[in-house]
């Protein structure tokens, strides 16, 4: 059975009833090669276990059954279960679990299925979920890669360097946390229903450790929000709803300075490394502060 097939696609659908979800942003794909090509550079078959969020009609997940061992689905949609059991009859190294990616714990549910073994996560998401949906993936720590199909404007701001107009406090997030790269492009014109974008195959490798070394990861956090929320401000008057309590105007550039910065810089400019070496010399201001109150 083609799974991208798309008469294979309304024939199956139309057995089960089923209708296209727009609050769930269901798309299917239609292009055979992408679920190919997303299964055989996700690392399913060196790392043997799989979960793979949103399986859809089951047409990635069919690849993925073919490359490892054993393979889990999170799906939230109760009726497409009875279509999955129609369309993945054929193996037997394949399960679904019904569920919500945002609440299940992934790393409970690797350790069930997997025990100690590798694993890794593959996605088509959603675009209304993306950035929750990778930031639990990332926080789960229990995969070896990642591998989704996301908008391609999503994947690019991801990938952003500073000082480009895609950067963004999530690129910052997602780079602290992983190696990301965008695999191939995926065109609007592969799907049923055809989205009005194109799309990305975005590929993330957890590092063994932060990508910078900070003092204070919240306070690391804190100030790259911060200064995206008030991206067209210059960095010392971004920071102020952060340090401007304890330090004041005069405090926040000094501490710039002393970084080596202009205080009038944009944060947008800034790089991971520049952002840690300023957390870390705001954390002992403030800790010097403290001491002398």
């Amino acid at each position: 059975m083609n799974l991208c097939d798309i008469d294979v696609i309304r024939t199956v659908l139309a057995k089960h009833g089923f209708h296209f979800s727009k609050s769930l942003g269901q798309n299917f794909l239609t292009d055979s090669s992408v679920p190919q090509r997303i299964a055989a550079m996700s690392g399913a078959a060196e790392a043997g276990n799989v979960v793979e969020v949103g399986p859809g009609m089951g047409c990635l997940t069919a690849e993925l059954c073919r490359l490892a061992g054993q393979v889990v689905a999170v799906e939230l949609d109760r009726a497409l279960l009875p279509v999955l059991d129609e369309t993945l009859a054929e193996f037997d190294n394949y399960e679904v679990v019904q569920g919500d990616v945002l609440s299940i714990d992934l790393a409970a549910l690797c350790q069930e299925k997997f025990g100690d073994g590798h694993a890794v996560a593959c996605a088509n998401l959603p675009y209304y979920i993306t950035t929750p949906a990778i930031t639990a993936l990332l926080e789960s720590r229990a995969f070896d890669k990642i591998t989704v199909m996301v908008q391609k404007e999503v994947a690019e701001r991801i990938c952003a360097a500073p000082g480009t107009a895609a950067y963004s406090a999530f690129s910052i997030y997602v780079q602290y946390h992983a190696a990301a790269e965008i695999l191939f492009d995926v065109p609007a014109d592969c799907f049923v229903p055809r989205p009005k974008v194109d799309s990305a195959v975005l590929q993330l490798t957890p590092l063994p450790q932060p990508a910078v070394e900070t003092q204070d990861e919240k306070l690391f956090f804190a100030l790259v929000r911060a200064a995206f929320n008030m991206r067209r401000k210059t960095l010392v008057n971004a920071l102020g709803p952060v340090l401007g309590g304890a330090l004041g105007k005069d405090g926040i550039t000094a501490l710039i300075e002393s970084v080596g910065l202009d205080p009038r810089v944009r944060g947008e400019r800034l790089s991971l490394a520049e952002y840690a070496k300023l957390t870390d010399a705001a954390a002992e201001r403030l800790k010097a502060q403290q001491a002398a109150e």
